[in-house]
Parts: structure tokens; C-alpha cells; sequence
């Protein structure tokens, strides 16, 4: 079936492309086989977008898209949205602010739900960039839930990391657990008209001085106003300019060894049911110790 689609997919159509990522999203019979052929140019390049709720992510990727593609790029979106962890249907209400786009020959967008992940991207979202990144795209933009610290996951997947932030989030900034500071490779500082910004963007350089972090070279900090377009143009050459630092060439074999670790667990983890846990968890519940049961099921058969 797939092989079908795959030759059209080759050929550059957006729609074989939507139907192959259903396929692999979805985990049909013949995804891997699928995803062991695929190929892609060197020079894509994967840009991560995380930070807090409502530091206008959603805003900040529609104005990047319109910078990328002013200068010919072309450029795929996946939007990973937060999901009912009852039904794992995903809430779309941000991706209007991408609507301008949807039918624009240059931008492909895809919105997907964390169906439950705990941390804050798809459980396949490595398999969906790749495939991504093999329909030749110029850069694939992920932007991410925004639950925190359990988005350093979304360092084992992007070529570079923009964490986003607003002035108000000075509290945040003090507690941000070290994880999140680390993983940035760019720092935007959104809705910056606002009062306290230059405040804001001077400690949050403080913080990030060499002393305190372990990064060698200085992680640049970039004022933006996204719902007013300003700022961007300097985003999208400071995530050019990151392809182009030492950096980038030491974190590739972490990167994938990243990807390799997240994908093997997948695969032993394939057997296990989240709803059979539930069920597991319901019937046994008050009669057994939770790691006990989990001992249980674990054990060899």
C-alpha cells in the first residue's frame, strides 16, 4: 500500500506526503519499512520551538514561516497540540493563527495531538520529522506543547532549540529547573513592548553568563513582538547562523544517539497498552501495591 504513496510522495505530491504521515502516525502495518528507505538533504534543518503557555509560541511560528519563505525557503510545520489524556483528541484553537498558510505552495502544516505523552511532544514524533525532512523541505519548525521540563525531550529531536519566553516570566526564570536553560540554543523574549522587558532580558543574560552555564559560546537573546512581525527577521538569521557553530557539529552524534535511545524504547515498549494498564490498575485497585503489580508485569513469561 504504502509503496504506492511513496512514489507519489517522491514525486513531490502534499498529499501523498499528509496520507504517509497518517500512516506512520497511526503505526500501520508497514510504517517501519516505510520510514528504513527514507532519505534526506543534509542541509534541512529541524528547529525546535518551546517555552511556557502563552508566550505566544503559536504567533512567533507564524511570523517565522513568513520570514523563511520571504526569502524562498521552504518550510514544514508540525504543531504538537495539548490532548484530552481521557479521549487524546487534540485541541486546535492556536492553529488559526497559522490559517493564512494551509494553502500557500511554499508551507506544509500538520497538526498533531500528544495523545497522551507525558512529556510534551507526539510519542512518534521522531518518525514524522524524518519523514518530513525527506519530502525536502528547507526547515522543519516543531513547536511543542509548553508543559515545561518535560520538553527537554525536545532536544534529542531539533537541529536547534528557540525557547521562548515573555517579561512577565521573571518568577519562572529564577525556578526554571537547569534542563530547560541547557537545552536552549536560542533565547526569544516575546510581547517585548511590554514594560520590564529590558529588566527582564539583562537578568536572563545574567543568568546565562559563562560562570553559570556550561555552555562555551554566548546563547543569543533576541527581543521579538510576533503579533507585529518585529523581531523575526533577526530570528530566522540567528537559527541560520546556529547551523554554522562548532556546536552543532559536536551535538550531531548526540542527537542521534538521542533519537536511536527514544526509538528502541518505543520499540520494546510496543507490547504494553496504556488502556490495559488502566483496566490492569482498576480491578487490582486497593487489592495490590502498585509496584508489586508492576514487577508482575514486567516479569518474564
Amino acid at each position: 500500500m504504502w509503496q504506492s504513496l511513496f512514489a507519489q510522495f517522491q514525486a513531490g505530491d502534499v498529499r501523498a506526503l499528509a496520507r504517509l504521515l497518517s500512516f506512520v502516525e497511526n503505526g500501520q502495518p508497514g510504517y517501519r519499512e516505510l520510514l528504513s528507505v527514507l532519505q534526506w538533504p543534509e542541509h534541512v534543518q529541524v528547529v525546535g520551538i518551546t517555552g511556557p503557555p502563552g508566550a505566544g509560541k503559536s504567533t512567533l511560528t507564524d511570523g517565522l514561516i513568513g520570514a523563511l519563505v520571504a526569502q524562498n525557503k521552504k518550510v514544514a510545520v508540525l504543531c504538537v497540540d495539548p490532548s484530552s489524556p481521557f479521549n487524546l483528541g487534540a485541541v486546535l484553537g492556536d492553529r488559526i493563527r497559522m490559517s493564512r498558510w494551509y494553502t500557500h505552495p511554499n508551507v506544509f502544516i500538520r497538526s498533531l495531538a500528544t495523545r497522551g505523552s507525558m512529556g510534551g511532544l507526539h510519542p512518534r514524533i521522531i518518525e514524522l520529522t524524518d519523514l518530513i525532512r525527506a519530502a525536502g523541505f528547507d526547515y522543519v519548525l516543531v513547536e511543542t506543547v509548553g508543559v515545561g521540563q518535560s520538553e527537554i525531550e525536545i532536544a534529542g529531536l531539533a537541529d536547534t532549540t528557540v525557547v521562548v519566553l515573555v517579561p512577565e516570566a521573571g518568577d519562572e526564570v529564577q525556578t526554571m529547573k537547569a534542563g530547560l536553560m541547557e537545552i536552549a540554543d536560542i533565547f526569544v523574549v516575546n510581547k517585548s513592548d511590554r514594560p520590564d522587558a529590558a529588566t527582564f532580558m539583562k537578568n536572563l543574560r545574567q543568568m546565562l553568563a559563562p560562570a553559570f552555564s556550561s555552555k562555551q559560546e554566548e546563547i543569543p537573546i533576541l527581543a521579538t513582538v510576533a503579533h507585529e512581525e518585529k523581531g523575526l527577521t533577526e530570528l530566522a538569521a540567528a537559527i541560520v547562523r546556529d547551523l554554522q557553530q562548532p556546536h552543532a557539529s559536536e551535538r550531531k552524534t548526540w542527537l542521534l544517539a538521542e533519537k536511536a535511545w527514544q526509538l528502541i524504547m518505543q520499540e520494546r515498549m510496543q507490547d504494553i497498552s496504556k488502556e490495559a494498564l488502566r483496566k490492569e490498575i482498576a480491578e487490582n485497585l486497593g487489592k495490590e501495591n502498585l509496584y508489586k503489580m508492576v514487577e508482575r508485569l514486567t516479569e518474564p513469561h
